[in-house]
């Protein structure tokens, strides 16, 4: 999973460095996108974590003909949902974007990108709930080969769609969402096929089944999905922070938000690959087995990521001159990365356990600690430092954030797993 969270996060940084070839204005509207890109994410995230940990538990319970119909159920009613969402957000994307800060150069330049984007979601969507189906199994490594393939069709894609090849000129900004709508597309035709063969899902007692989990499935994803759509919030509330500082500072926003993603592929990859295994654990009641990989992957998350981050800071002017097109956006970037990627060690901490909750059946702290490291230790710590020192108090605001956010984490899974007859609280 690490390897296709990398290769699939990589082809998005890779979106942001051709768009970066064709100005600051083209890069800033990328950039406002980014929150609702965000916000469709959560909402699938949220829905996947559920739809997994109930297929993982009924697995764990011997259940298999309720985990095909689960598996069903996911598919069919995810994919209605992300395509409502979708469209209302078409409907409405210009007062949207005006309140996040963007000005008419940059909205000129949305409107043209926004459309393909959304459709390209709608298939990123699909093709996440079908993962969640076989990672719910057991099997990430389709799912991660599938990410790594989207990725090279992606990066073979977008030079080609931007900037066009011999007397075709391109598509300019739009052409970075139409490589991933051709890239995701590949990845559903034959993630599509392999699940048919697996006999994953079923037609028989979808209704039933639906009408039987609707509780416990809104049990969990309704805080699931609070959880995964507070992190696009406080990036709109942020975008519009930093949309005052400039739209330079923007353009280093946006590649520092896909550097970001990057950068934590470790624990992204745990994110996805232990809820199914703890709630497997879970449904059997091995409590010592889920302390055990709970204790293990915060040792992952601390000493990897606070490793590459100190590395990827020694390295930040020659990163972000690789990534930035233009020197003020370079010099705006290396700060961010230096304050921000050491930070990510404790980031990654409260997101395992954020995680964690969610799949052990503590959906409701698992909202609220998520909920209270976005709006009681990010967002007032970042917007504090940019009203007294503006942008490097930005920076290092964003950085005491992430810190206070894993040590309270930390602190709240403690306290939870030293008492066990607690668990499904």
């Amino acid at each position: 999973m690490a390897i296709g969270v990398l290769a699939l996060l990589g082809f998005q940084l890779v979106d942001s460095a051709f768009v970066a070839r064709l100005g600051t204005a083209p890069l800033a509207a990328q950039s406002f996108t980014f929150p609702l890109s965000f916000l469709i994410i959560g909402i699938q995230v949220g829905m996947g974590i559920a739809i997994a940990a109930l297929i993982s538990r009924a697995l764990g319970a011997n259940e298999h003909a309720r985990a095909k119909r689960l598996s069903s159920l996911v598919l069919i009613a995810g994919g209605a949902i992300i395509g409502i969402i979708c469209i209302g957000l078409w409907f409405f994307y210009e007062p949207i974007f005006r309140q996040l800060g963007a000005d008419t150069i940059a909205l000129s330049y949305i409107r043209i990108y926004w459309g393909p984007q959304l459709f390209s979601a709608w298939l990123g969507a699909l093709l996440y709930f079908i993962y969640s189906v076989f990672r719910a199994y057991g099997n990430t490594r389709l799912p991660g080969k599938m990410m790594v393939l989207s990725s090279v069709a992606n990066l073979v894609l977008d030079p080609l769609l931007i900037f066009g090849f011999g007397s075709w000129d391109g598509w300019g900004l739009p052409g970075a969402a139409w490589a991933t709508c051709i890239a995701f597309t590949l990845g559903l035709a034959i993630t599509t096929q392999k699940l048919m063969c697996k006999q994953w899902v079923t037609q028989v007692g979808v209704w039933e089944e639906a009408k039987r989990s609707w509780r416990p499935y809104l049990g969990i994803a309704a805080p699931a999905m609070v959880s995964q759509l507070m992190p696009p919030l406080a990036g709109m509330i942020t975008i519009s922070v930093v949309a005052g500082l400039g739209d330079t500072q923007v353009a280093a926003w946006g590649l520092a938000s896909r550097l970001e993603t990057l950068s934590l592929m470790v624990i992204l990859a745990m994110t996805m690959s232990l809820p199914p295994w703890l709630g497997r654990c879970y449904g059997a009641g091995d409590w010592g087995q889920i302390q055990q990989l709970m204790r293990l992957a915060l040792k992952v998350s601390i000493v990897w990521q606070l490793s590459l981050g100190l590395l990827l800071a020694l390295c930040a002017p020659w990163l972000a001159m690789a990534l930035a097109g233009t020197p003020n956006v370079q010099s705006e970037l290396a700060l961010l990365i230096r304050f921000l990627l050491p930070s990510y060690a404790a980031l990654g901490v409260c997101m395992l356990v954020v995680s964690a909750g969610n799949a052990l059946g503590w959906p409701l702290r698992a909202m609220l600690l998520s909920s209270a490291r976005l709006f009681i230790c990010y967002l007032p710590c970042l917007w504090v430092g940019s009203q007294l020192f503006d942008w490097w108090g930005l920076a290092a605001g964003a950085a005491l954030g992430n810190v206070l956010a894993g040590l309270m984490a930390w602190a709240v899974l403690r306290r939870i797993l030293s008492r066990p007859q607690r668990q499904a609280g």
